[in-house]
């Protein structure tokens, strides 16, 4: 059995170690989807690290690239690449871009970066899985300030129309974006109530309660015939006290002090 909030403190304590390290920016953001990343590849995802094209494998839509760092570390310590492509993290030359690029590393199903795209490939993903009669199963990791854009509501449309009850879509829900307040920038809530109105099996879920999350998740199809929405209600920044709910972290790099209290923190 694993213990996940184990590997999602090590996943944060390798985090804020690379942003520090890489200069990159976007740790509140990735710390809040690390619990979500942790039951998807510990928990939910029928994967195997050694097959990563396998056609039957179930597939995970990481659509909020500026957060790629969790994918990453994800992918690196499930075992889908080893630490010499890991050491390659926005580096000259390296294979691990800020955002994911195509092809960048074994388990990186998609490119992404221009938010409001990862739910439509989704649905063609989930779509073609059942054209060819395969099992898998199709996940989507999006920002809330990805629910902004209208293209994810086509989605939204699409996936209920065609009966993708093998697709899940799951809301980073952290309440912040680049500017400002998710709720002052666009009038997202009822969040939950938009998914279902919209067609879907739609869930509420404490974002931070990996084994809850890892349930929810393995419990797909959930037996209602519909394409599932679970909003999962975060903190941006999550796990290092100085960061939580703090937007500024949004674009900061911590500094050498900075990085020696969030690991202290994370023991």
């Amino acid at each position: 059995m694993n213990d996940l909030p184990a590997i999602s403190r090590r996943i944060r304590r390798q985090l804020v170690t690379l942003s520090h390290e890489a200069k990159t920016p976007h740790l509140g953001s990735s710390l809040s989807c690390v619990d979500i990343l942790t039951a998807a590849y510990w928990g939910a995802l029928r994967i195997d690290p050694a097959r990563p094209r396998d056609e039957a494998r179930d597939r995970l839509v990481f659509s909020k690239g500026h957060a790629a760092t969790t994918l990453y570390t994800a992918l690196w310590l499930r075992g889908f690449f080893d630490d010499a492509l890991m050491a390659t993290y926005a580096k000259p030359g390296g294979t691990l871009p800020e955002h994911p690029s195509p092809g960048c590393a074994p388990g990186v199903e998609a490119v992404a970066g221009s938010l409001g795209h990862g739910l439509s490939l989704g649905v063609g993903m989930a779509l073609a899985a059942r054209i060819q009669g395969l099992p898998s199963r199709v996940y989507v990791v999006m920002s809330d300030g990805e629910c902004d854009e209208g293209s994810v509501w086509e989605a939204a449309l699409m996936a209920p129309a065609q009966q993708l009850e093998t697709l899940t879509v799951i809301v980073d829900y952290n309440k912040w974006q680049a500017t400002g307040r998710s709720s002052e920038v666009m009038s997202l809530a009822p969040l939950r109530e938009k998914w279902a109105a919209f067609g879907w099996s739609a869930y509420e879920v404490d974002g931070h309660d990996v084994e809850a999350l890892a349930r929810l998740l393995s419990h797909v199809p959930d037996g209602s015939g519909k394409p599932v929405a679970i909003v999962a209600h975060t903190v941006k920044g999550k796990g290092v006290s100085f960061m939580e709910d703090d937007n500024n972290w949004h674009y900061r790099i911590p500094n050498a002090d900075e990085l020696a209290r969030a690991l202290k923190e994370l023991e």
